[in-house]
């Protein structure tokens, strides 16, 4: 199990369902553990309902059925399905609204979307999700990628109050995926994903919403700069090591 999971952390993203259903069928009696700890690319459904995207993951799942937090409806209609509750559902509402500006203002446009639920220790969960398609046929607003998506998978369990202090605890995964090819950059693919955790004892006097968005905000911030350090700047330095730009190659040779 350990090695599968070790597998899955070094796959390129657009592999993962299919290397996840080989995994199921190897690993039967380990679904659950594979299904809750493998990240996937997430994909998205129309509801028209409300004209408007969401996105699918396992966390508004309810056997085939995908609820969608604009109608609150599942999609295809599913009986007997979970919910919840009124007044987490009033903030669920609220949460989209605002992590929708926030998408907007960081990403250029995207996809987003807040599920939110209760746990068993009289707290809630709340799952927040981004898709960005960078490619030119996608949102991206400049078109230097021929392939590109960002996926960002935010989940916080919120614990129960005391004392006007609630515990969070933040777990982020970012999978990112980038395709050119083009006469400038040649043709150059580069995948990956990351995953980190945060903990925290915040006060609730502002409400659960600002607490979290905080936390994402920071979050973020860090992930980008670890992908920005990780990701392109040690391609940045094999790439320039391998093949030095013309410039490097003709301060190094003597002339002949």
């Amino acid at each position: 199990m350990e090695a599968a999971m070790g597998l899955m952390r070094r796959i390129h993203p657009k592999n993962t369902d299919m290397a996840l259903s080989a995994l199921l069928s190897l690993l039967p009696h380990h679904s659950s553990d594979l299904l809750s700890q493998v990240d996937q690319p997430l994909q998205v459904l129309f509801d028209v309902e409300c004209g408007k995207e969401f996105i699918l993951c396992e966390y508004n799942r309810d056997a085939d059925s995908y609820r969608s937090p604009w109608s609150n409806k599942y999609h295809p209609a599913l009986e007997d399905a979970p919910y919840p509750s009124s007044e987490l559902r009033k903030l669920e509402i609220e949460a989209n609204d605002i992590f929708a500006i926030y998408r907007d203002q960081y990403y250029e446009g995207g996809i987003s979307s807040v599920y939110m639920w209760e746990d068993g220790n009289e707290g809630f969960v709340a799952c927040f999700l981004i898709k960005k398609d960078g490619s030119k046929t996608g949102q991206g607003r400049r078109g230097y990628l021929e392939e590109g998506a960002w996926d960002a998978i935010h989940v916080i369990e919120v614990g129960a109050e005391e004392e006007g202090i609630a515990h969070y605890c933040l777990t982020s995964t970012v999978m990112l995926s980038l395709t050119t090819n083009d006469e400038s950059s040649g043709s150059f693919c580069l995948s990956g994903s990351i995953r980190r955790q945060m903990n925290m004892d915040l006060s609730v006097a502002e409400g659960h919403l600002c607490n979290m968005g905080r936390m994402i905000e920071e979050m973020e911030s860090k992930l980008r700069n670890s992908l920005d350090q990780v990701y392109f700047g040690k391609t940045r330095e094999m790439v320039c090591t391998l093949r030095p730009p013309f410039e490097v190659v003709q301060m190094r040779l003597p002339d002949s």
